[in-house]
């Protein structure tokens, strides 16, 4: 397995020693991009991680939505590209034909040299996904032990705890795999 954390504004200061990857939140709906995102990404870089993008969805002008986060991320060739499929603070959330938009709409807008992933909660994928499409790949959130979510479909990223920030693993054999899967698209 191999390790890696996930940021956002929340997180100006992290470290990335010891990481393999690092995804960094960029953009939210159709007017909040992520400050701190350049810098984050810089400092994985330097730790040679594989660094990720993701954006934080809310429901309504998917195709909107796609654009601006395409436009606003900081992301170079080789990254992945992530929708952040869950509950906004105001408790709603785009549908499942919503999410399928938005990961068809980015895959059209950045159709080579990045991955699509899908992240979601356990609930989510459970009570809420219809259609299992998660385009490259399935990123899994589930607070158990690391690499063990409690889901029958295939996952490639495991968020198992938030403490003391959103910690990963990833189901690679090593960081060239890694890599390799990430520069494929």
């Amino acid at each position: 397995m191999l390790h890696g954390v996930d940021v956002s504004s929340n997180n100006s200061s992290y470290s990335a020693k010891n990481q393999d990857f690092v995804f960094v939140k960029a953009t939210e709906g159709r007017s909040y991009i992520n400050p701190y995102q350049n810098a984050q990404a810089a400092k994985a870089r330097e730790a040679g991680c594989v660094v990720g993008f993701y954006h934080f969805l809310w429901p309504g002008n998917i195709a909107a939505q796609a654009r601006y986060f395409v436009e606003k991320c900081a992301s170079v060739q080789g990254d992945v590209l992530i929708c952040d499929w869950e509950r906004t603070r105001e408790g709603t959330y785009a549908t499942n034909a919503q999410k399928d938009q938005f990961l068809v709409e980015v895959s059209k807008l950045r159709p080579t040299a990045h991955r699509i992933v899908l992240y979601c909660n356990r609930d989510f994928w459970l009570h809420h996904d219809t259609t299992s499409y998660a385009a490259d790949g399935l990123w899994i959130a589930d607070y158990v032990t690391a690499g063990k979510p409690r889901i029958k479909a295939k996952w490639l990223f495991h968020q198992y705890t938030d403490q003391p920030l959103d910690t990963n693993v990833a189901n690679f054999s090593n960081k060239a795999a890694l890599k390799k899967w990430a520069h494929a698209a």
